[in-house]
């Protein structure tokens, strides 16, 4: 059965964006897949990011969240913020950002995000769920969404 469903996960297609987290004075951010809008009235938005991430410590102790929609021309943002650790490689030293709500930095190179205050966290197996309550947002035309299909080629900056 576990092979089955590890198959068709991985022909399904679904959207890419890079999350960003601040801390104190940690910044760190990553490329996730798991996500998705969970309500419309009141808004809400859960992002999943891995355990094994350098971002996961950084986003448990953040207030606020960021979430880039990329779109087909990101495909160098995926690969640095998907294809690098953040235990090697400072990714946000690499990027134009500024900071934004709670101080999560926002990628000047993306017009499409949210930035989303945590409401709650959940335990979804090898990664964590972050609901957010979106607090500002940047609302951009989306010719062409990066997708994970397009990108399954980056390797992992950590292991899977």
């Amino acid at each position: 059965m576990g092979g089955s469903f590890e198959k068709l996960m991985g022909e399904l297609d679904y959207p890419l964006y890079v999350l960003t987290a601040a801390a104190g004075d940690q910044r760190s951010g990553c490329l996730i897949g798991f996500a998705t809008q969970t309500s419309i009235h009141p808004p809400r938005f859960l992002a999943c990011v891995s355990r094994k991430n350098h971002t996961h410590p950084v986003a448990v102790r953040s207030e606020v969240l960021a979430v880039h929609v990329l779109r087909d021309e990101h495909r160098d943002l995926a690969e640095l913020f998907g294809g690098e650790t953040g235990d090697e490689v400072d990714k946000l030293a690499h990027v134009c950002w500024r900071p934004g709500p709670g101080g999560v930095p926002l990628l000047a190179d993306v017009s499409a995000w949210f930035a989303g205050r945590v409401i709650g966290r959940f335990d979804l197996g090898d990664h964590e769920g972050f609901l957010l309550e979106p607090l500002e947002a940047s609302a951009a035309p989306l010719p062409s969404e990066l997708s994970f299909q397009e990108a399954k080629d980056i390797e992992p900056g950590h292991e899977p």
